[in-house]
């Protein structure tokens, strides 16, 4: 395995018209909070899924909390949810728009750390699918060599054990703030304009850019 990054990214990927929202809230909100309020403009994920990280699937670092309690990133952008996103072919899947209004909103993992234990806020990282009945849910910043940090990096996941170790997450409890997403990448010029329309009265800016190769 690769040693643990010097300063690791996490990337959160939602629909682009889901981006006003977010930006006037002025946070993202975990998958049990957005369910309550009905929902988001737009779900890209997969029902099924987000119902067993809700009801079912507990962090056992956390006790009373589910998965779903929690806002998730991925450690790497053109994640293996995108790919399937992409293909627009998976079964359970409803959403069939493709990748093209897909937004990444990327952080820096140590600042959200930091953030995060000056305000007693709980966080977490799975080594795998977060929605997985089998996943493992750690915490702490010494156990983050037990991340697969070569799977991780693999463009190339048809191998099961990448495939495990890719879809790794970093979970924040509860919201997540607007003002700690530090980029947005974006599929395409449309897509970049629409994501800097929704930015227009937000206090807090990140710069939105055209990253081609964080897409399939």
């Amino acid at each position: 395995m690769s040693p643990v990054p010097a300063q690791p990214k996490i990337y959160h990927i939602t629909h682009v018209d889901n981006l006003a929202a977010i930006v006037t809230d002025r946070k993202l909100l975990s998958d049990a909070t957005m369910l309550a309020q009905g929902g988001p403009n737009v779900t890209i994920g997969m029902s099924v899924i987000k119902k067993r990280r809700v009801e079912e699937i507990e962090v056992p670092c956390h006790p009373g909390t589910k998965v779903g309690d929690f806002v998730p990133f991925y450690f790497c952008p053109r994640s293996v949810m995108l790919y399937l996103i992409h293909r627009a072919n998976h079964p359970d899947l409803t959403y069939r728009g493709g990748q093209g209004p897909i937004v990444h909103l990327e952080a820096d993992m140590h600042e959200i750390v930091a953030w995060a234990d000056g305000r007693d806020r709980r966080w977490a990282f799975s080594l795998s699918n977060a929605g997985a009945f089998y996943v493992q849910i750690l915490e702490g910043l010494h156990q983050l060599d037990r991340v697969n940090w070569t799977a991780v990096a693999e463009t190339d996941f048809r191998p099961p054990d990448i495939m495990e170790g890719k879809q790794a997450e970093f979970l924040v409890h509860g919201s997540f703030p607007w003002k700690l997403v530090r980029r947005i990448g974006v599929y395409s010029a449309r897509i970049k304009a629409q994501a800097e329309a929704s930015l227009t009265h937000a206090e807090h800016k990140p710069p939105v850019e055209i990253l081609r190769d964080w897409y399939y």
